[in-house]
């Protein structure tokens, strides 16, 4: 065992019997389901009601395969993107009402980001599986296909695209992340023209092990940088906006998925955790938050975020709740809407703020 593996085991398991895991290693096994709907999640006045009913809808007239990601349009409208080819985009009003449905086009609907243009919403939808990133209105006008990596002679011809998630600069400049595929973020401008790309597959600070995610981090309004994720480093890393690495929120357990900002938190759908020999398991996702500093103060459906000298420690499930939590959107009342994959064809999850 190397030094590095060896220090990451010892510092997981530092509190093995005190705070942090002595009370809770039922959590490896599930007796049965609580009273969710009666139960707050949640740590730190980051605290959530479940409410699992909300925006369920009849999969005979609205199916969905995987609830990708949701964003919040300046309406009010909660827009999600799946899957399921009968209907990619679906409309939700905040009380989950569905609103319209449209889409056929992306049989494997992933990454779902908005972009204001002067008054004007704009969607940015991400198909891995056929390896397009489109501009949309929010009505579904096709209004930009990005030109690929291998149309534009910076992959080999072997090399792999397989796009999951877009963020768009505060110059309107497009970052692609390639999660799926060769792990590079591919900077366009805002007509599309490609500038750059950074990162690629790699171990290394400035290198990525699944790109799952994208965004751009505005907390400091004179400083805006770019989160990637690497979702397999358990990981956030930070750029500046012309591709050079920065820095790296560690998140020990956590395979995080996009990072989101609302006001000065940023949140994130955690799609596994490592529940049992710390490996990648199964049915075993979480939402975690962090603050201003970006340190985890909060993990509704996990344990409770513990710092040793300064180090966070491991992370994981602990509520039987969520499968596997792809995507967080959060309205004006700081509720969240979780979307899940692989999670039974289940509609988004609404955890409903308290203050407790």
């Amino acid at each position: 065992m190397n030094t590095a593996r060896r220090e990451f085991l010892k510092g997981s398991f530092a509190l093995a019997g005190g705070a942090l895991f002595a009370p809770d290693f039922n959590f490896f096994i599930h007796k049965g389901k609580p009273a969710l709907a009666d139960q707050v999640l949640g740590h730190n006045g980051f605290t959530y009601r479940v409410n699992k009913e909300w925006g369920n809808l009849d999969p005979a007239k609205t199916p969905i395969n995987n609830c990708h990601e949701m964003v919040l349009d300046s309406k009010g409208r909660l827009i999600m993107v799946t899957d399921e080819p009968k209907n990619n985009i679906i409309i939700y009003d905040k009380s989950g009402k569905l609103l319209k449905t449209w889409g056929s086009d992306y049989p494997g609907g992933h990454g779902l980001s908005l972009a204001k243009e002067g008054s004007e919403d704009m969607l940015f939808i991400s198909d891995p599986n056929i390896g397009r990133v489109d501009k949309t209105t929010v009505d579904g006008k096709v209004l930009m296909t990005l030109k690929t990596p291998h149309e534009l002679g910076i992959y080999k011809k072997e090399a792999p695209y397989k796009p999951t998630e877009t963020a768009v600069g505060p110059n309107g400049d497009i970052y692609v992340a390639d999660g799926y595929g060769s792990q590079y973020i591919i900077q366009y401008d805002a007509k599309g023209n490609y500038i750059r790309h950074f990162g690629g597959q790699g171990d290394e600070d400035g290198q990525f092990q699944t790109a799952h995610g994208v965004c751009i981090d505005n907390r400091d309004k004179n400083n805006p940088t770019l989160l990637c994720t690497s979702r397999v480093h358990n990981s956030f890393k930070r750029f500046s906006l012309d591709g050079k690495y920065l820095s790296t929120i560690f998140l020990p357990g956590a395979f995080v998925c996009r990072p989101v900002i609302n006001g000065e938190n940023l949140y994130a759908g955690v799609c596994w955790s490592r529940l049992k020999y710390l490996n990648q398991t199964p049915n075993s996702g979480f939402v975690t938050i962090l603050d201003k500093n970006n340190k985890v103060i909060s993990n509704p459906g996990g344990t409770k975020p513990v710092y040793v000298n300064g180090e966070l420690q491991l992370m994981v499930q602990k509520e039987n709740l969520f499968m596997h939590c792809h995507d967080v959107c959060l309205d004006e009342d700081k509720n969240i809407y979780v979307c899940q994959w692989n999670a039974k064809k289940t509609y988004p999850i609404k955890l409903e703020r308290v203050q407790v």
